[in-house]
């Protein structure tokens, strides 16, 4: 809590009695004890000031209101009245705060520009691209988080899988994890690590369909970035993966419940341990498919799936054996 204030006081005794003594300011400065001050003893005003209630002291003011400089007595007029901009992000490289300059060459009122306008617009444009990045660093990351939003627009996930992403790629920017690396296999193997993180699993052979780095080295950029960062990642889980590839397959819902029993009674058996979730979701579906007489090959499922028809089979035998079913 600030020292009191007594300017105001002092300008009006001056006015009418003329400058007080020293003794007068001495008396004034410590007649009032800050630190035993009770808080049922101090009322702030509707101007930000904090006053004392029983000497009328001022203890704190040019209190900064954060609030708009208009007022609304209604909602449409706080719609209205209110400027608020895009709110920033981690999926751009400067977050969102810089400033855009639309590509279509047309003024506030819709009409197109002129020849020489939209000459010069294209040399605004050009520039403005050139000054967002200050250097190679800003650029490298630039490209980065490009490359992230393309592939997450190919795989169809939200934007909150696109911040995250963006996030773990800035935090392995920090710890210098990108040296010796390329840039698209990290930030292939943080998008991945993103959909882990947020329940919207993605495999490594659709994750590597969209990059353009290799299945391998998308997997072993994702296990150094994961160790390094401390991203606990949970194994994925099969049942996950049911309601997209039964969709892909067109089938109903019973087979999709049937296919999640027998996931679970399955996985309590430890038969999940070590196997690839994608496979074993793939076999569930196909093994559920059978006995609610659905019947879809092992190929149609294999394609879905981006498995191979060996590891179908291998599981659904396994899975069938758990079951007791003789099929």
């Amino acid at each position: 809590m600030k020292r009191p204030t007594r300017q105001r006081e002092r300008e009006y005794d001056r006015t009418r009695w003329g400058d007080e003594s020293e003794d007068d300011k001495t008396a004034d400065e410590g007649e009032l004890d800050l630190e035993n001050l009770d808080s049922d003893e101090v009322r702030r005003t509707a101007d930000g000031e904090l006053i004392h209630e029983e000497t009328g002291i001022i203890i704190e003011e040019d209190r900064i209101d954060p609030g708009p400089e208009w007022r609304a007595f209604n909602h449409s007029e706080r719609q209205s009245k209110s400027r608020v901009g895009a709110p920033t992000t981690k999926t751009m490289h400067d977050k969102g705060l810089t400033t855009t300059i639309d590509w279509k060459d047309k003024d506030a009122y819709g009409r197109s520009l002129s020849s020489e306008k939209r000459s010069q617009m294209h040399r605004l444009r050009k520039w403005q691209e050139r000054i967002r990045t200050k250097d190679a660093g800003e650029r490298n990351l630039q490209f980065a988080l490009s490359e992230i939003d393309r592939m997450a627009s190919a795989l169809g996930v939200p934007r909150a899988v696109r911040e995250v992403a963006s996030v773990i790629y800035r935090r392995a920017l920090d710890e210098d994890l990108i040296r010796g690396r390329s840039i698209e296999g990290v930030a292939t193997s943080t998008l991945y690590a993103a959909c882990r993180k947020e329940g919207i699993p993605r495999s490594l052979e659709e994750i590597a369909e969209v990059s353009r780095v290799e299945r391998k080295e998308i997997g072993r950029t994702y296990r150094y970035v994961s160790q390094e960062l401390g991203l606990e990642m949970r194994p994925v889980n099969p049942k996950k993966y049911v309601p997209r590839f039964s969709s892909e397959l067109d089938l109903s819902k019973e087979v999709q419940s049937k296919a999640n029993e027998i996931i679970e009674t399955t996985a309590e058996q430890g038969l999940l341990s070590g196997k690839s979730p994608t496979g074993f979701a793939a076999a569930a579906i196909y093994a559920a498919s059978l006995l609610c007489n659905e019947k879809k090959t092992q190929r149609e499922v294999a394609d879905v799936a981006q498995v191979t028809e060996v590891t179908i089979r291998n599981r659904y035998q396994e899975q069938i054996e758990a079951m007791d079913i003789h099929a």
